[in-house]
């Protein structure tokens, strides 16, 4: 059996899976956001604008304190759904729900915007290295006004899957025949941490879903062609099967799907709706102080 491969296959339904080849390589870009907060952009530039239904992936990475130490301080969001994973350093979490914590190496916190929300995320740490990932996911038209919420996610509820030479962090989705610790609602389907060993190979069967890879550390080959190290995002074609093989010093990546909604997406800065008039009536909200709706509060696990 395929290494880290979900579900029993017969040996005809191996013969006829579709390797997903790697349609794009993408290099980052970097940008400044929040106040000042310096960030490499892999999703959401020229390169690469969207990738339905994820809006932008975001790597924040740095020992400089000044770098970091402005943080994002309060902000609204509508439409779409923002996801922070931390690998290094803390982050603390404040929104108009009434929700405040620190999320830590290896928690997350998922929140959904949807009608309406405003939250600051600010540096908990006073130096050292502070490393994390946001993803923003796209919320389909009939979601976009659904009560906001928030999901709190620690590393010590997340579940593991390991074989010896591959070992995964499942956040979101189902790995392995384990279940994430992330209660998703929208368009994500999966978001996996995922370590493979020197030379070891990893395996997993992904059908029709958008999905990406993004290189934290080490090197390898994705789809027996493709190199690929640490800061680099790999865009997935069509097919069933996600293949990565690491290289001398292994490879850690993360590895996301989720659905396309096929919608016309409009963006105006922390909004994301269908048309220019949703957009419009969110900055208008925001400025009478109609825009917080109710929410359906948090989830701390």
């Amino acid at each position: 059996m395929d290494r880290m491969e979900t579900g029993v296959l017969s040996e005809q339904r191996r013969s006829t899976r579709q390797r997903r080849s790697v349609k794009a390589v993408v290099k980052g870009v970097p940008v400044s956001e929040g106040a000042g907060v310096r960030l490499t952009r892999l999703i959401g530039h020229g390169g690469l604008r969207m990738l339905d239904p994820f809006l932008l992936f975001d790597e924040f990475r740095s020992e400089k304190r000044d770098d970091y130490a402005a943080g994002f301080p309060d902000h609204p969001h509508r439409g779409m759904e923002t996801v922070t994973y931390m690998i290094e350093g803390r982050m603390a979490h404040r929104d108009s729900l009434g929700n405040s914590g620190v999320i830590g190496p290896g928690d997350a916190q998922w929140m959904t915007a949807g009608s309406g929300i405003i939250h600051s995320e600010m540096p908990a740490v006073e130096n050292g290295r502070l490393w994390g990932l946001q993803l923003w996911v796209n919320l389909p038209a009939v979601r976009k006004m659904m009560p906001p919420r928030y999901q709190e996610l620690s590393a010590a509820r997340m579940p593991f899957v390991t074989d010896g030479s591959v070992t995964a962090r499942v956040i979101a989705g189902a790995f392995g025949g384990v279940q994430g610790a992330c209660d998703t609602i929208g368009e994500a389907s999966l978001y996996l941490d995922v370590t493979v060993s020197p030379d070891a190979r990893f395996t997993h069967i992904l059908t029709d879903d958008t999905a990406f890879a993004f290189v934290l550390d080490g090197h390898g080959v994705f789809a027996d062609d493709t190199a690929a190290g640490r800061c680099e995002l790999l865009v997935f074609d069509g097919g069933d099967e996600v293949v990565a093989q690491a290289g001398s010093d292994g490879l850690r990546f993360i590895l996301v799907a989720g659905a396309p909604i096929g919608e016309p997406v409009v963006s105006g800065g922390p909004f994301v709706m269908n048309t220019q008039e949703e957009i419009e009536t969110a900055w208008k909200e925001l400025r009478n102080g109609t825009f917080v709706k109710s929410g359906m509060g948090g989830r701390r696990s």
